[in-house]
């Protein structure tokens, strides 16, 4: 609820600190004397719109500072949470406006847009007068409120539980089907694609084994040539080789140390054989491998052009020949797929239009008697001839969502014949407040907002009705802050605060105070309301008398 509110330099005020407390408190002064400005300055701070001129004369600058307290779960604190911005018990609202209309708005001396102050203006404060509506009167609340007072949330949660799920699954269905149709457009060239890859056969590894290969096939005929010479120079070292062991077997000379030459000759002559075999193997596989740089290169290229045409590395191929395969088997699974997820979505659809059906009947049921309860508030307000009618508009079923199967609007027409129409086109300016304080006393338990204004909402009323719409603020009050401008003394007998307005002509400038009253000048207000200027002691005695029967 609303804690304090501190002015500064704005229209007629100059300073103004106020605090306030819960039930009823009402705002009295003579015609003229500004009481609307106070409300204005609550406004700024709520984020109405800033004008030129709002500034006090001679100013650059003026401040309205609203300081309100704030419940664990108020939903304020979602829309606060999403700017950044965490806040305990308390939380402090502050528009700047200066001289030339531009103003700049604060949360917890945070600056915010003014977008965003409204927004959270909305869920702290409901204005309701003969020229503002802020909160019953805003057909996006329709909705939420009969569902609250029908008491049936759980099957409008039921109704959003079932929509989710059914748009999840046919979210995933769209996308299969999607994904199937796609693939079988493709199915002759993936085919296509895959028959090639099997045919060639990549490798991992394969491009770097070519290019290396090919690398030494590109120097073959240096290899040759450098090759046959070695097996030359090989078999005449080996026929040298041979010769010498012959004449030393052939020598006759009985000498040890001979024979260990003719053991070691044999052993290099044995050696030197595997080394001219190998050398030849090798001139050999050269002479017979003309032609392989040729396969080598085309097979290397091939590769390479094969990569470049799928966007992949030669390396990647194998993976790509998988996700091929992967894809044509989707193709193939892809039709019992949908079959399947097509049965699960008729189930979950079915269960949203139940759901749906559900709350339609509640919310049927709900609409009676909404109307009823607030056309037994009517009458008494100097309303007998008005009718409330809460309007179910039925949706095409392709229109169905999250919120169920209808619009739903509060309409009302203010004598019999008249057509329907919504709240705040059909009634006057001072019907309508009436009729939003009728709507509020039916619903005060529904709405998170904690603080609700009504501005003379009596305008052309008194006697019998003007105790009637005193007794029903009184009720309000009970469930919520109630600030009410009035000009009625049968609303002001029943305030819990009472604060009077008075505007001060002082040489060449005037200005507007705010006073509390209490007691004697409280009764004496109640009193000047009653009699007018003259203030008798029989308007007094009345005075007291009003007041003692709202106590009582």
């Amino acid at each position: 609820m609303l804690l304090s509110l501190n002015v500064r330099d704005l229209l007629l005020l100059d300073r103004l600190d106020l605090e306030f407390g819960s039930g009823l408190t009402t705002l009295t002064g003579e015609t003229g004397a500004g009481k609307s400005i106070l409300l204005g300055c609550l406004g700024l701070a709520t984020g109405a719109r800033a004008e030129r001129g709002q500034v006090r004369v001679g100013c650059q600058q003026g401040s309205v500072t609203a300081i309100f307290g704030l419940s664990p779960d108020h939903p304020a604190r979602q829309h606060l949470a999403e700017q950044g911005i965490t806040v305990g018990e308390e939380i402090s609202l502050r528009r700047v406006v200066f001289a030339d209309g531009r103003s700049r708005a604060f949360i917890e001396d945070e600056p915010v847009a003014i977008g965003t102050l409204e927004r959270v203006g909305r869920d702290l404060v409901e204005v309701h007068g003969q020229f503002e509506q802020r909160g019953l009167a805003d057909p996006a609340r329709h909705r939420s409120l009969l569902d609250a007072f029908g008491g049936h949330e759980g099957d409008a949660e039921a109704v959003r539980a079932a929509w989710a799920a059914w748009r999840d699954l046919k979210g995933r269905l769209d996308e299969r089907r999607h994904a199937v149709e796609q693939a079988a457009a493709e199915e002759e060239r993936l085919r296509a694609h895959l028959a090639e890859l099997e045919k060639f056969g990549p490798v991992p590894g394969e491009e770097e084994e070519l290019a290396a290969e090919r690398q030494r096939l590109q120097t073959r005929d240096r290899q040759i040539a450098l090759f046959d010479e070695a097996a030359k120079g090989l078999a005449e070292a080996a026929e040298r080789l041979a010769g010498t062991q012959r004449k030393l077997d052939r020598s006759g000379i009985d000498d040890p140390s001979l024979e260990q030459i003719v053991d070691g000759l044999e052993r290099a002559a044995s050696e030197l054989a595997d080394v001219e075999r190998a050398t030849g193997e090798r001139l050999r596989e050269l002479i017979h491998a003309e032609g392989r740089l040729d396969e080598v290169e085309e097979r290397l290229f091939a590769l390479r052009a094969l990569a470049r045409k799928h966007r992949v590395g030669t390396d990647e191929l194998e993976g790509l020949r998988d996700e091929f395969v992967a894809a044509l088997a989707r193709i193939e699974t892809g039709a019992a797929d949908i079959v399947r997820l097509e049965a699960e979505a008729e189930t979950l659809h079915r269960r949203f239009l139940a759901a749906v059906e559900a709350l339609t009947a509640a919310r049927q049921r709900a609409a009676g008697m909404l109307a009823d309860a607030v056309a037994a508030e009517l009458a008494p307000l100097k309303l007998e001839r008005a009718t409330l009618r809460v309007t179910l508009t039925p949706l095409e079923p392709e229109a169905y969502g999250e919120h169920g199967a209808e619009r739903v609007a509060f309409e009302v027409r203010t004598n019999p014949g008249q057509p329907f129409g919504p709240i705040g086109k059909i009634a006057s300016g001072g019907e309508l407040a009436r009729f939003m304080l009728a709507l509020k006393v039916v619903l005060a338990r529904l709405t998170p907002v904690e603080t609700l204004v009504f501005d003379e909402i009596d305008a052309g009323t008194g006697g019998a009705t003007a105790d009637a719409i005193g007794e029903r603020l009184a009720r309000l009050a009970e469930e919520r802050q109630v600030l009410v401008v009035t000009h009625a003394p049968q609303v002001a007998a029943r305030a819990q605060s009472h604060l009077r307005v008075v505007k001060l002509q002082e040489e060449d400038r005037t200005r507007v105070i705010v006073e509390a009253l209490e007691g004697e000048e409280r009764r004496d207000e109640v009193a000047r309301m009653l009699a007018g200027a003259q203030v008798t002691d029989a308007a007094r005695a009345a005075a007291d008398s009003l007041i003692q029967d709202a106590v009582t």
